[in-house]
């Protein structure tokens, strides 16, 4: 199976510079826009066009109009296998690989059914509010662990875990901040929750997001080969290829037993791995995404520059992942008990409130910068209204 990683052949930027409407197609990021003329930029989707090889494959399968149950193409954890060795420069066991036909949150879910912890769920803050949200679901006792702030972005905790922990879970790279994590403060986290006897949950939906010149360490390869069984990474072409709403994951699982209770908790709910459209997006954006995936990275580091150079010491720390920035609203001159009212107010532009990522997000605010050259020239201009 084929990854392509290498230049693209034609400059696909310029579907980047134009405004993208997403007008009647139910864009729950647009939903947000409670007034004519305001800019959402709080969702983590992208308002731009996604790869070519993406629409013209549903484009092919639709035409083909059986659209019954459908068995899970093994060469589809082999594509997973090769993806990793191109874009990462490691190695994945196909073994390790699990498809699930639904989304990372979903599957983290019931990834966390399966395991059960009894002990308390360890996780960051500032920190994506899912992992909260999940916990207060199930009824999990759950800890957040502040993130030390240093000049150069959040830190991960410097020392061993608290005692007793069930599970730890770790958006990597770092949403909301786009924090690329040290190679050896990850591996430190696994080494910690093994000894720990818990079970270290990766989320690393933003982690092929990652900006040229930076590595992202991919948690389970990065584990010392003794802490691997009690490791396990959560990935999707959702964030990266701009095709959430097309639901589907992966997870590298490499301890065997807890695959089969994994895939066991999966069926429970009818989800079996090879879904008709999730197989469909996910063999184009990883067999033929790469050179859209490069000329996407070009732009949002383009656009990073932009808005960091703007709003200087308001960025809380410069992201080397994905498109999101996080902002300190005193800094810009909000009132940080109500900065995303204050900002959607005074700018047109809607952002996500800080205090939805934890106790250590109260006081900031986290935009989106996903968007098209030109409507990145509309937000710079609004920001001048501060």
């Amino acid at each position: 199976m084929t990854v392509s990683c290498s230049p693209p052949d034609h400059d696909v930027s310029h579907d980047f510079d134009a405004p993208f409407d997403r007008t009647g197609t139910g864009s729950s990021k647009w939903a947000r826009a409670t007034a004519p003329g305001v800019i959402p930029m709080g969702l983590a989707d992208m308002d731009l066009p996604g790869p070519p090889a993406v629409a013209e494959a549903l484009e092919r399968r639709a035409r083909h109009r059986a659209y019954g149950y459908t068995v899970c193409d093994p060469s589809g954890r082999t594509l997973v296998a090769a993806w990793y060795r191109a874009r990462h420069g490691v190695e994945v066991d196909p073994d390790w690989v699990l498809l699930p036909p639904c989304g990372p949150r979903t599957a983290l879910r019931i990834l966390l059914e399966a395991v059960r912890p009894q002990a308390p769920v360890l996780f960051p803050t500032p920190e994506w509010g899912g992992f909260a949200q999940l916990c207060r679901a199930m009824g999990l006792p759950h800890r957040a662990l502040p993130l030390p702030l240093a000049p150069n972005g959040y830190r991960l905790p410097p020392g061993p875990l608290p005692r007793p922990a069930g599970a730890v879970l770790l958006s990597n790279p770092h949403n909301p901040s786009g924090r690329v994590w040290p190679t050896g403060a990850v591996r430190g986290l696994a080494a910690w929750a093994a000894e720990s006897g818990a079970l270290l949950v990766s989320d690393e939906v933003h982690g092929d997001l990652t900006h040229p010149g930076h590595r992202h360490p991919v948690a389970v390869t990065t584990a010392d080969p003794a802490h691997r069984p009690s490791v396990v990474t959560l990935n999707s072409v959702g964030k990266t290829f701009n095709c959430s709403g097309i639901p589907s994951s992966f997870a590298l699982v490499p301890d065997p037993g807890l695959r089969a209770r994994f895939t066991d908790a999966l069926a429970g709910y009818g989800l079996w791995e090879g879904g008709l459209l999730e197989q469909t997006v996910h063999r184009a954006a990883l067999g033929a995404g790469g050179p859209w995936l490069d000329a996407l990275l070009a732009h949002l580091v383009a656009a990073r520059a932009r808005l960091t150079d703007r709003l200087g010491p308001a960025v809380r720390s410069v992201p080397k992942a994905s498109y999101l920035l996080w902002l300190d609203a005193a800094a810009l001159g909000l009132p940080p008990a109500g900065a995303r009212a204050a900002l959607l107010e005074r700018c047109g532009l809607e952002a996500s409130d800080g205090a939805d990522f934890g106790p250590g997000g109260a006081g900031s605010l986290r935009l989106n910068y996903a968007l098209s050259g030109r409507v990145l020239d509309t937000v710079l201009a609004r920001l001048d209204r501060l």
